[in-house]
C-alpha cells in the first residue's frame, strides 16, 4: 500500500489524527449515536475517514458541513470531483485527500483490510461507529485498548424498535430537502433542519431523486437517442420509452420490456440500453441473465419486432468509450463463449433506423492467418511474460480503460479480459 497522490492541505498529516471506522450496512436507527460524536468535534480536531459505504459518506458530509478538518483516504483515484462541500473544504484549506494504491497483486476482498491496516498505522486514535462482530473491522481492532465505541449493546437493542410515523411532506419541505441534498450537505444536516428522523429523510430522498445507477442508465438512454436523427426523418417515431417504476415491491410488467420501441415507416423495432464502467469478469451474467433474455425474446415474439441490445462500456454514460450493437438472437451465443462480443463493436457515431429492421447475420468465423491478425494486434497469441502480467494487474487496479490496455499490450479485448481472469483466479487459488 502506498500514497500515489495528495490533494489539499498536506499539513493535516502532521497533526494528531483520529480514524473513524464502521462496518458496512449500518442500521439507520443508529445514525444518531454517530452524529452526536461529529457534532462534538471542533476545528482543533483532525478526523481521518473513508467514503466507501453509506455511513462513511454521511460522516464525511457531516464533518465538512461542521468545518472539522478532514483527511479522506481513497483507493486508486478520487472520483467525487463535483462535491460542493469537498470543493469548499479544499478551497478553505481544511481538507486533505490521500489517494492510495496497493503494491501487491490484486486479491479478492483484501483491499479494505489492507487499506484499514495501513491508515490505522498513521493515526493516534480510533473511533468506531457500528461494528459487525462478524466483520473485518471487529477483527482488525480486536485487542486494541485505544478504541472508542460510540454504540453499545443498549443501542443495538434500540435499533430494532419501530420508528413512529410522521406527517406528509409538503412541497416547500421537498424543495428545501432537495436544495440541501444537491448541496451535498448530507442526511445529518437535513435531519436537523427538517426535524425528521434519519429514516424519514433517507426514504424521502430516495422517493424524489433518482438513485445513481438509474441516473446513469437514463443518461445512457439519452445518449443512444441522440444517435438517431429524428429531424431528418419524419417517418422515424419514438413510440414507447419504458421507465423503471415501482411501488415498494410491486413492479409493473412492462419494466421487463426493452427501453425503446420505434416505428419507422410501417415497421417497428425495439432497443434495450445498458452501460457499464467496465466489463466485469462475469459480465454476461450481470448484463444478460436468462430470465431477462427470455422476457426480451417473449416481447419480440408477441410484438413481432426485432430487439437490439446497445451496450456502452467505459468513459461516461453520455460519452461511452466503446459501443456495441448486438442483435438479441446472438446474446446466447456470446454468453456461452461461442461468439466474441468484439464482433459487434460499433464504430459509427450515428444510427439509421434501417440498421435495426434487418438483423445482421451472425458473423462468420474469420479464417484470418496469424500474420493478418498481427497486423491489427502485433502481440496476438504471443506468450505473456511475467513483466506483462505484473503491469497488467497494476494498470487494471488503476482502473485503466480496456481501450488503453489494448493499445499498451497490442492485444484484442478478448485476450485482455481472458488474461485478467486467469491472473485473478491464480491469486485466489481458483481454477
Amino acid at each position: 500500500m502506498q500514497i500515489i497522490e495528495t490533494i489539499g492541505n498536506q499539513n493535516l498529516m502532521n497533526r494528531e489524527k483520529t480514524l473513524f471506522l464502521c462496518s458496512k450496512r449500518t442500521p439507520i436507527e443508529l445514525y444518531g449515536y454517530v452524529f452526536r460524536w461529529t457534532d462534538s468535534l471542533t476545528e482543533r480536531d483532525s478526523i481521518v475517514c473513508f467514503n466507501s459505504t453509506d455511513m462513511e459518506s454521511e460522516v464525511l458530509k457531516a464533518l465538512l458541513v461542521a468545518i472539522v478538518p478532514t483527511i479522506l483516504f481513497v483507493m486508486n483515484r478520487f472520483t467525487d470531483v463535483n462535491n460542493i462541500q469537498i470543493e469548499r473544504a479544499l478551497k478553505e484549506n481544511r481538507m486533505l485527500i490521500v489517494i492510495l494504491r496497493r503494491d501487491e497483486p490484486r486479491a479478492k476482498g483484501a483491499t479494505p483490510k489492507l487499506r484499514n491496516e495501513y491508515v490505522l498505522s498513521l493515526c493516534q486514535h480510533v473511533v468506531c461507529g457500528y461494528v459487525n462482530k462478524n466483520g473485518s473491522v471487529f477483527s482488525l481492532l480486536a485487542g486494541r485498548k485505544d478504541v472508542v465505541n460510540l454504540i453499545d449493546e443498549n443501542a443495538y437493542s434500540m435499533a430494532s424498535e419501530p420508528i413512529a410515523g410522521h406527517e406528509r411532506w409538503t412541497v416547500a419541505q421537498d424543495k428545501k430537502l432537495l436544495r440541501m441534498f444537491y448541496d451535498d450537505m448530507g442526511i445529518h444536516a437535513i435531519h436537523k433542519q427538517m426535524q425528521r428522523t434519519y429514516a424519514a429523510v433517507y426514504a424521502r430522498i430516495h422517493s424524489i431523486t433518482l438513485p445513481e445507477e438509474l441516473l446513469k442508465g437514463r443518461e445512457f438512454e439519452d445518449y443512444v437517442l441522440s444517435l438517431f436523427n429524428f429531424q431528418e426523418s419524419d417517418e422515424l417515431i419514438l413510440q414507447e420509452w419504458q421507465g423503471d417504476k415501482s411501488y415498494g415491491m410491486i413492479l409493473p410488467e412492462n419494466n421487463s420490456n426493452p427501453d425503446f420501441v420505434f416505428r419507422y415507416k410501417q415497421n417497428e423495432f425495439a432497443i434495450e440500453c445498458k452501460w457499464r464502467e467496465k466489463l466485469s469478469l462475469d459480465w454476461s451474467k450481470d448484463l444478460f441473465p436468462t430470465r431477462r433474455i427470455e422476457n426480451y425474446m417473449s416481447f419480440s415474439k408477441v410484438r413481432h419486432m426485432p430487439v437490439t441490445i446497445i451496450l456502452g462500456i467505459g468513459g461516461e454514460p453520455c460519452n461511452p468509450e466503446l459501443l456495441y450493437k448486438i442483435p438479441l438472437e446472438e446474446i446466447v451465443s456470446i454468453s456461452s463463449g461461442n461468439q466474441s462480443i468484439v464482433d459487434y463493436l460499433c464504430p459509427i457515431l450515428s444510427f439509421d433506423a434501417s440498421m435495426f429492421l434487418q438483423q445482421e447475420e451472425k458473423p462468420k468465423d474469420k479464417a484470418y492467418t496469424l500474420n493478418e491478425k498481427r497486423k491489427q494486434f502485433p502481440n496476438a497469441y504471443k506468450p505473456w511474460s511475467d513483466e506483462d502480467d505484473k503491469l497488467l494487474v497494476t494498470l487494471y487496479d488503476e482502473n485503466r480503460s480496456i481501450k488503453e490496455l489494448m493499445s499498451i499490450f497490442k492485444r484484442n479485448e478478448g485476450a485482455i479480459y481472458s488474461r485478467i481472469r486467469k491472473l485473478i483466479c491464480k491469486v485466489n487459488g481458483e481454477k
